[in-house]
């Protein structure tokens, strides 16, 4: 923009503030210097007349004035955009609760830090979206060790005395006008508390108290003022209280319901024209934000992206993410944007804390002071955005659903039109929920969660494959339950999801159970990418790394699991769904057991550090084997590990408490073990086996890389050899890695003992069969012919022509189907089996037949036709495998 042409436009505003706002002439009068640089052609944002000598008082509010006054022309020239305006209104509000605090302190105590005082703006301060005439709203708070204080005074008497001085500051009127209103009744229970809190109990309050619309007023917080650093502490500290991974849909609604309150109490200003509530009524900048902050609520807390306290960047970032239409996310923006502004011209005419458009004369004021011809001309601009934020918003409210009857008769009658073909064992659990069979359902919150969602539950489950084993497995999980609401308002408020849950407790006992111990697993189910294939290892360690767990270490254990536990619900979802391929399924499994496994060893050499230190020139290194060392978990797989450390064996740790290198690395095994496997409050992990490792359960669980590679050039049995086909480092620096890979290369090429491998293992096949029967007709791994007899068949191979070694096996065989040294049937089979073991072990992990509904769904995902067809194609799997692992032993096929 020319500066001929700035000066144009900063002109026409000046002359449009003197004739249509008191206010702003009243301001250019008594701000000669600012008036005529501005007349000049000059915004100067800093420029003002007050004085660093003056009296705090005064100079904060000259400053507010020649503040509101450069503002104001900037904004009604069009030179200073929306964001621009109320970043400098709330920068000024900022500098200006500081400036206060420092002076209170200061009067108090001189020459004291301004420590143990903090501000948290909460509203449009805290999302830096103020406007002219907008309260502040902080939460003050004080720490009673660091707040400087008069001799033999109580802190919370200081911190008191501190907080009315504050106020007094700001909100005292002389001529010069004011500073800031100051709003302190959004802190906990304003009625009784005193105006500044000790910090602990108001972490106490919201982690254990507050209410629903609380929450949604902390998306908006920042530690404005003050102490920053106290300030920070408590809004980490409560932010799980804000940022839920487990969906409260009760606290959706009660922000609904506060939409409506407030549609209620000032209907006056509901219906468009003169007179309109620009912040409350229907379409207003209100709905915006709570459009924005109901969504956050609902995804902000997986995804911590989406936390914007700005309204325009959350819808943005909400869009963006694919939660809301792009469409609908610019309508509300192009609206928020336009109503912010006409509420600052309604605001500029008196300096008046109003968000309603005048009436009569008055509205053609605040429409010329705009630049527009007449109120008509406002209005027609207003229109069309807020009837679409509106529109909008409203649609946030899913169609009225008809309440079910109380009456036996007509809802076994109402049962039996949406479905169900035995409509009489449904109603009769129904009316065992209503009648609070359980303690989940026993409190009126919850037995209005039961009928608000009953419409949802009762269409899912009579279109389930069988209606009433669903209802049943649903009936075992709420039995569980401590409290029904919150997944009774989840499925109310995600229809489709109650569907997925249907089949889910239709198909899968093994998800059942984790849902019957996990209910918030459901969640996850939320997320428009739950059905796709997971992340990839770095960031599915950033997901386990995130979240609220800060320095604590038992923290980051709970986090991991709970992320663990939604990636592998997911997983397991997909299948029932028949969203992916359980072979990808499998490799999602194995890469969430691997970012669990990296950042749980991390954490856990961290931790064991601050005691031990570490080992100089050592580190840890983590081996997997079998499935995991072929990345291609199940749902219920065991992790096989092997743990080395490189370097000296004599070394010793450099910490407090220091350990010779062999103690360190068997006690931090142990340690990362126990990281993986033993249950916390957030549940159980994964299973390990070490028996792999070196002279198995007699050795020690930790050995050298050196003692390693000697004792499998020198003493590994075959089967270890075997193992070791499938090995693969998965913890540990690049360099350790690749010298785990090269000795394992070097192995397995021929460096080791020279043994009967075939003899070896036909003896060991037989024993395990002869100890480890199949656990029914399906068993894919047990049976003759299934993934046990593939994976000794193909290892054989392996390790007797010294060639094809890949620790995925699939592409192992592909080698050696190349090589022509097994038959390209095998590539087949290996899919087959697999496909059936991942599937099985959700749907029937007895594997048994299952029920006639479910065998579509295993069919669906080996890639048949029909049951049948599963059958057979089990059957001559089966057959070709044993063919060749007969062929390989020379024992009789069959």
């Amino acid at each position: 923009m020319t500066r001929v042409n700035t000066e144009h436009k900063l002109n026409n505003a000046i002359d449009r503030a003197r004739r249509w706002s008191p206010f702003l002439s009243m301001i250019l009068d008594r701000e000669p210097a600012i008036a005529q640089s501005l007349a000049q052609g000059h915004l100067d944002l800093d420029l003002s007349s007050a004085a660093l000598d003056m009296p705090v008082a005064k100079r904060l509010r000259l400053a507010r004035r020649a503040m509101a006054l450069n503002v104001a022309i900037g904004d009604l020239a069009g030179v200073l955009d929306l964001t621009a305006v109320t970043g400098a209104l709330t920068r000024f509000a900022d500098q200006a609760l500081d400036t206060a605090i420092r002076a209170a302190i200061e009067e108090r105590t001189p020459g004291a830090e301004p420590l143990g005082f903090t501000a948290i703006a909460l509203g449009k301060q805290g999302s830096g979206e103020l406007n002219y005439s907008s309260d502040i709203d902080p939460i003050l708070l004080f720490d009673p060790v660091t707040l400087p204080r008069k001799p033999r005074e109580e802190p919370e008497q200081a911190a008191v005395r501190i907080g009315k001085r504050v106020v007094e500051l700001l909100q005292a009127r002389d001529g010069d006008g004011y500073v800031l209103r100051v709003d302190l009744r959004l802190r906990p229970s304003p009625e009784i508390t005193p105006i500044v809190l000790p910090v602990e109990a108001a972490i106490g309050y919201y982690e254990a108290q507050a209410l629903p619309w609380e929450r949604a007023a902390f998306i908006r917080a920042r530690a404005a003022a003050g102490d920053i650093a106290l300030g920070q502490r408590f809004l980490d500290t409560i932010r799980p209280f804000v940022w839920r991974r487990a969906l409260d849909f009760g606290a959706i609604g009660e922000i609904r319901g506060i939409s409506a309150r407030i549609r209620d109490h000032h209907s006056q200003g509901q219906a468009f024209g003169p007179g309109y509530d620009l912040k409350r009524g229907r379409g207003g900048i209100r709905e915006a934000e709570f459009f924005a902050q109901i969504h956050q609520l609902i995804h902000g807390g997986r995804d911590a992206t989406l936390r914007a306290p700005a309204t325009r960047d959350a819808l943005a970032r909400l869009a963006g993410a694919g939660w809301i239409g792009t469409s609908e996310a610019q309508a509300l923006i192009d609206g928020y944007t336009l109503l912010r502004t006409i509420e600052h011209r309604v605001q500029m005419i008196d300096d008046r804390q109003t968000h309603a458009l005048p009436t009569g004369d008055a509205l053609d004021r605040v429409a010329k002071l705009h630049g527009l011809d007449d109120a008509g001309a406002l209005l027609a601009l207003l229109s069309p955005h807020v009837a679409a934020t509106g529109r909008i918003y409203d649609a946030l409210d899913d169609t009225e659903r008809p309440a079910f009857s109380h009456d036996a008769v007509t809802l076994e009658t109402d049962l039996a039109a949406a479905g169900f073909v035995a409509p009489e064992p449904a109603r009769r659990r129904i009316e065992a929920w209503r009648g609070g069979a359980y303690p989940a359902l026993r409190s009126p919150a919850a037995r209005e969660a039961l009928e608000a969602v009953l419409p949802t539950l009762v269409n899912a489950f009579a279109t389930a494959p069988v209606p009433q084993a669903a209802l049943l497995r649903l009936d075992a999980l709420l039995e569980r339950l401590p409290s029904a609401i919150n997944i009774f308002r989840l499925l109310e408020a995600r229809p489709g999801l109650a569907t997925l849950l249907a089949a889910i407790l239709s198909h899968a006992p093994t998800l059942a159970d984790d849902l019957g111990r996990r209910p918030d697993l459901l969640d996850g189910l939320i997320d428009a990418t739950a059905l796709e294939p997971v992340d990839d290892i770095a960031a599915l360690e950033a997901s386990m790394r995130a979240g609220d767990a800060g320095g604590d270490y038992q923290a980051r254990l709970d986090h991991v699991r709970r992320v663990v536990g939604e990636r592998r619900f997911a997983l397991g979802a997909q299948i029932v769904a028949g969203a992916s391929d359980p072979l990808d399924v499998a490799a999602g499994y194995a890469r969430v057991a691997e970012a669990a496994i990296a950042v749980l060893a991390r954490a856990t050499i961290d931790e064991f550090a601050k005691a031990h230190g570490a080992v100089p020139g050592s580190e840890l290194v983590i081996l997997a084997l079998g499935r995991m060392g072929g990345a291609m978990l199940t749902h219920a797989s065991d992790l096989d590990l092997i743990y080395l450390f490189t370097g000296d064996f004599t070394a010793e740790s450099d910490g407090a408490k220091p350990l010779g290198a062999t103690l360190y690395y068997n006690r931090l095994a142990q340690r990362v073990t126990a990281a993986l496997s033993v249950a916390t409050a957030a549940g159980p992990l994964y299973q390990i086996d070490t028996r792999l490792r070196p002279s198995g359960g007699q050795g020690p669980l930790v050995v050298t890389l050196d003692s390693f590679a000697r004792y499998q050039r020198e003493d590994a049995w075959t089967w270890e050899h075997m193992a070791l086909t499938r090995a693969r480092a998965v913890f540990g620096s690049m360099a350790a890695r690749t010298a785990v890979a090269d000795t394992v290369r070097t192995v397995l090429e021929g460096d080791r003992p020279t043994r009967d491998v075939v003899a070896d293992a036909g003896s060991m096949r037989a024993d395990m069969a002869a100890h480890k029967p199949p656990k029914g007709p399906l068993d894919a791994k047990l049976l003759p012919g299934g993934l046990v007899d593939l994976e000794f068949a193909v290892h054989v191979v392996q390790l007797v022509h010294r060639t094809g070694f890949d620790a995925d096996l699939g592409k192992a065989i592909d080698t050696l189907i190349q090589r022509g040294l097994v038959p390209a049937s095998l590539r087949g089979a290996h899919d087959v089996l697999t496909r059936l073991l991942v599937t099985l072990r959700l749907v029937a992990p007895d594997a048994s037949p299952p029920g006639h509904a479910t065998e579509d769904l295993i069919a669906r995902a080996i890639g048949v036709a029909d049951w049948p067809a599963v059958v057979a194609t089990l059957e001559s799997t089966r057959q070709e495998v044993s063919r060749f692992w007969a062929e390989l032993t020379g024992e009789q096929d069959g």
